[in-house]
């Protein structure tokens, strides 16, 4: 099923998410809930909070478009998920968010990343990241402790957008998929 995705200003995006048990109620169906509903808006990420769920779990598919060359494809689900290092220099990138529908901004983050978590079996993993699928791996877990994207551009950044910010916050968007705003 098709979830709604929570905008800016909505409070669970703001929220830390809270581990869940392998006994999670109907977690097979939320996790598949999650890929139809990242797919549907062409993301490449999706977390819980983004879809009204307080709990830390996120999916990722990375493919390489047709222009994109260096990005191997890859595609996991991760339940209870603890980056314990990043590594290696800052790179820039133009990320975009489905939950700041039309904003893009360069942001800069470690090129690696290790992370242990609990896949859709919740079977645990320890592994190490690096590159494309290591920024979008901190991007979604990001989702996780209540932080976006545009909290790590520059101020001044940060103050050219503003504006655009709070016109989402108040439910002023375009986006081609299904959209709420939840303030609680």
């Amino acid at each position: 099923m098709i979830l709604p995705i929570y905008v800016y200003g909505s409070t669970v995006l703001r929220q830390t998410a809270e581990e869940i048990t392998p006994d999670y109620p109907d977690l097979k169906k939320f996790l598949a809930d999650l890929w139809e509903t990242m797919y549907e808006a062409d993301g490449v990420g999706l977390a819980a909070p983004q879809v009204g769920k307080s709990v830390r779990i996120f999916v990722v598919d990375v493919a390489p478009g047709p222009n994109e060359k260096g990005i191997t494809p890859f595609k996991q689900a991760f339940i209870n998920p603890v980056i314990y290092e990043r590594f290696g220099e800052e790179w820039p990138f133009n990320e975009g968010c489905l939950s700041i529908p039309g904003i893009h901004e360069d942001v800069m983050r470690p090129a690696g990343i290790k992370i242990r978590y609990r896949d859709e079996n919740f079977v645990e993993h320890d592994e190490e990241y690096t590159g494309y699928a290591a920024r979008v791996i901190q991007h979604e877990y990001d989702h996780l402790d209540g932080e976006m994207f545009v909290d790590k551009v520059s101020p001044l950044r940060k103050t050219l957008i503003r504006n655009k910010l709070q016109a989402i916050a108040k439910g002023k968007y375009k986006a081609d998929y299904r959209c709420k705003l939840v303030k609680k």
